[in-house]
């Protein structure tokens, strides 16, 4: 167990323990931000705040600028930036629109809606003329010249999947509170009745399956993020419209969410296999244990955010956080890591705050020393090669979704409850 990170099971053991495991974080802080602090004395949340932002704003910049309509490259430099791996993920940029609201700046919601105004686009002239988007684009033309979007096939990054799609829907509700624009609340609609049409499951629990492929072929896997997602979306949808429908909708998802739950570990599986009723026990995720929480703040399930502190606590060099899942702690995933600042802070438990702080202080000091950092923007992960047992990884690359997260968490917004 890393001591960074420890927390026992019972309730009277989770709150001694808690004290510990600020004390010794403070301690591990003070020895390993000693020096960066003293380098860094000057250097301000708000400070890094923008560097933060100024990132985005440079990728969102990479191939055009203005009203035009462009999404953003999710990758920079590094081992991905080598292999010319350039997709524009759906997911960052609708994190990226997120962001730049939470901060609220007039430009930011210039920003924030030239990226909705191109997710609506991708949207409205899909092939499939559904209401689906796409799981990431390619960046640099993101129209084909008879005004087609340019799905990101060459990456196999063609299909729709769930979460892809739920969290499209929530940077559109975010648009449409932010602007008044109907055509952003359209958009989320259409998004919520697609999801409803193509992955509405009846077996075992219910929920939402996977999305999908490039071809089309139904993913009949059950993912507790992408429920998650669907949740907060459909919860979303019913708290604007009243649309009892909606309300159905997330009941589904909920119901499907609290039946993966853990009681005796205190954690969220991962989902089911194909067939929809086995539980997924291999790998067990940070980002549902973090997203169920600031999704359904339900007391019942707060200790999956101990779970991830103290089961997924890593450590890489000078870096603290937590990694992306049981299946490689070895490297730290600042997206992760984000994900439990901002629980920890919402939840506000004793010593929540200030341990939601120290994993702030150590995503900045990966934005000033973390390898390939350009001084503004967040790498995924603090070395090349976190495995996160799903047959992909992460590298120490610039990200736009990390980046946006990190900002998210600094500005402690709730991306789930637009």
């Amino acid at each position: 167990m890393h001591p960074l990170f420890s927390i026992a099971a019972t309730k009277w053991r989770q709150m001694m323990h808690r004290r510990q495991f600020i004390k010794l974080s403070v301690a591990a802080a003070s020895l390993t931000l000693t020096s960066w602090g003293k380098a860094s004395a000057s250097w301000s949340m708000q400070s890094s705040l923008n560097k933060a932002y100024a990132f985005i704003d440079s990728m969102m910049d990479l191939y055009d600028r203005g009203d035009h309509l462009r999404l953003i490259q999710s990758y920079k430099g590094g081992y991905l930036g080598s292999i010319g791996f350039d997709p524009a993920f759906t997911y960052d940029n609708a994190l990226a629109i997120i962001a730049y609201l939470s901060r609220g700046l007039g430009k930011d919601k210039k920003r924030a809606t030239v990226l909705g105004d191109s997710l609506l686009y991708v949207q409205e002239h899909d092939p499939a003329a559904d209401g689906r988007v796409r799981d990431a684009y390619e960046p640099s033309q993101l129209l084909l010249e008879d005004g087609t979007p340019n799905i990101a096939y060459r990456w196999g990054q063609g299909g729709s999947a769930t979460g892809n799609q739920a969290w499209t829907g929530l940077a559109f509700l975010w648009l449409y509170l932010t602007t008044k624009h109907h055509r952003f609340l359209q958009g989320a609609e259409r998004i919520g009745t697609w999801i409803l049409e193509n992955t509405y499951d009846t077996r075992g629990a219910g929920g939402y399956m996977g999305g999908v492929d490039a071809a089309n072929n139904v993913l009949t896997w059950k993912s507790t993020e992408h429920n998650i997602d669907a949740y907060s979306l459909f919860r979303s949808l019913y708290n604007m419209l009243g649309n009892i429908n909606w309300k159905n909708a997330a009941d589904h998802a909920y119901d499907f969410i609290i039946s993966i739950w853990n009681a005796e570990g205190g954690f969220f599986w991962t989902g089911t296999g194909t067939d929809g009723t086995t539980t997924n026990t291999y790998p067990i995720p940070e980002d549902v244990q973090t997203w169920s929480y600031l999704a359904i703040q339900n007391p019942h399930f707060q200790r999956s955010i101990d779970w991830a502190a103290e089961n997924l606590a890593a450590q890489d060099s000078i870096f603290r956080g937590v990694s992306f899942s049981n299946a490689d702690t070895s490297k730290v995933w600042f997206e992760g890591t984000a994900h439990l600042a901002l629980a920890l802070n919402r939840r506000g438990a004793a010593r929540d705050l200030e341990q939601s702080e120290l994993l702030i202080q150590y995503i900045r000091l990966a934005q000033e020393k973390a390898m390939n950092t350009d001084g503004k923007g967040i790498v995924a992960a603090s070395s090349d090669g976190l495995q996160t047992g799903f047959g992909y990884s992460y590298y120490a690359s610039l990200h736009i979704g990390a980046t946006s997260w990190y900002c998210i968490a600094v500005n402690h917004s709730n991306p789930f409850q637009p």
